[in-house]
């Protein structure tokens, strides 16, 4: 037996811009902490791949049950009833949660239909980014690939959300 681990390469383009979103927090010394719903941790790990990002990066919750969305985060019921889970008023809810629950700086957040099929009648690869600077905004996507590929473009989204803020936020 080999004393050899096998180790995954980064995907290089997450990699890229979670890395220029680490330079932009610690330059700014603000901290981030997140909520995904349909990417199951997968905008955590992009965040985390960089060495040095627990200088920025408090953690974050998998939301993937309205039980969690509710007792975790404290999204309102009666927004995931009248909106639903996938929506832009759950996005907001999601990142300001996170970011309350974290007391971090910025609330960062994800949800969607992953697919392959639709649910709450909303049609798979339909995504919500959520983020709470400099004021809280959501931002929608519509992805048309596998699931592997929805949650792939969701997280890139988030991080690009993210890094465009951080450098409207830089400037004077």
């Amino acid at each position: 037996m080999s004393d050899t681990v096998a180790r995954a390469k980064p995907d290089e383009e997450l990699f890229s811009i979670a890395q220029r979103v680490g330079e932009r927090l610690r330059a700014r010394k603000e901290t981030v902490a997140v909520a995904e719903s349909c990417t199951g941790g997968l905008l955590g790990a992009a965040l985390t791949d960089v060495p040095g990002s627990s200088a920025y990066f408090l953690g974050g919750v998998i939301a993937y049950d309205n039980r969690v969305k509710l007792d975790q985060l404290g999204v309102p019921s009666a927004l995931l009833e009248t909106e639903g889970a996938v929506s832009a008023a759950a996005a907001i809810a999601l990142a300001t949660g996170v970011r309350v629950l974290l007391q971090a700086d910025i609330g960062l957040s994800i949800t969607g239909v992953a697919g392959p099929a639709e649910e709450e009648h909303k049609r798979a690869g339909l995504t919500y980014v959520g983020i709470t600077a400099p004021a809280p905004a959501a931002t929608r996507y519509q992805w048309d690939g596998d699931r592997w590929q929805n949650r792939r473009y969701s997280v890139l989204a988030a991080l690009g959300v993210l890094d465009q803020t951080l450098a409207a936020m830089s400037k004077p």
